[in-house]
């Protein structure tokens, strides 16, 4: 079986890279070209491109290197434009990137099903993440009380992340019901009747703790991210996974059958 050829959308981001990186050092998969809107501005060397070209243009990599998977970690602003670009190409997405309105996840469900492409999108690659937004699930229908704590660097442009939006509306969806609040407790910071405190400070990379609290008892569930190299088996098993599907995978949980 020929490798499966992808392009990198967002090339120059510390994601990006990661994903070049890992995409290179795979044997089933093939970099063709990287795309970033700062391109045309670096001369740094990036680990794995080997020759690979690097462009701002997506829509002439598409069409010169006629690729089977699109990998996007950008901004929401700049992803939409890219997702209609490669689903015109008939080119299937695993998109990383964050802040879509309702109506952009209901264009790309569209998008998927009017080229028959697969697109996975998922707020964390991270499989541990995964596996404890699955795991809080679970303990939502047995506790009364639970808050997220999202600690991430203070860079990231999003608050709170899309991990903790995720983590909230699939408690609440498994609960059936809303979680007691607590008296006089503010509630700027709530979805889905959860309160989610969300930190920006450097030295920090990518945290979350979910806290249940029912009569005389706690649990919590926390994942710790080390580095971003933590995305890239996620990132692997979606490229590989989405060129089988025509429709648009929301969350990894699915991929890794815990749906």
């Amino acid at each position: 079986m020929s490798p499966i050829k992808i392009i990198v959308h967002g090339a120059l981001g510390k994601v990006g890279r990661e994903v070049i990186k890992a995409v290179s050092l795979d044997p089933e998969t093939r970099l063709v070209g990287a795309v970033d809107i700062k391109a045309a501005d670096t001369n740094l060397p990036i680990e794995g491109m080997n020759g690979v070209p690097l462009s701002t243009n997506l829509e002439q990599v598409i069409t010169t290197t006629n690729p089977d998977v699109m990998v996007d970690f950008t901004l929401a602003g700049a992803a939409m434009p890219a997702i209609r670009a490669a689903a015109k190409k008939g080119v299937n997405m695993v998109i990383g990137t964050t802040g879509f309105t309702p109506e952009d996840i209901k264009e790309m469900e569209q998008l998927a099903k009017t080229n028959r492409v697969g697109i996975v999108l998922a707020s964390n690659f991270a499989l541990g993440a995964v596996l404890m937004m699955h795991m809080a699930k679970i303990a939502a229908k047995y506790f009364d009380y639970a808050e997220i704590i999202e600690l991430h660097h203070h860079m990231k442009a999003d608050a709170p992340s899309g991990t903790a939006l995720s983590t909230a509306r699939g408690m609440a969806k498994s609960r059936g019901k809303p979680f007691q609040v607590p008296k006089g407790q503010d509630l700027g910071g709530q979805v889905e009747v959860i309160t989610i405190h969300s930190f920006r400070l450097p030295g920090l990379m990518a945290h979350q703790e979910v806290l249940f609290g029912t009569a005389g008892q706690t649990l919590s569930i926390r994942h710790d991210t080390i580095n971003r190299e933590c995305y890239m088996p996620g990132v692997m098993l979606a490229v590989k996974e989405v060129i089988k599907r025509k429709e648009l995978i929301q969350g990894l949980d699915i991929l890794l059958e815990l749906k």
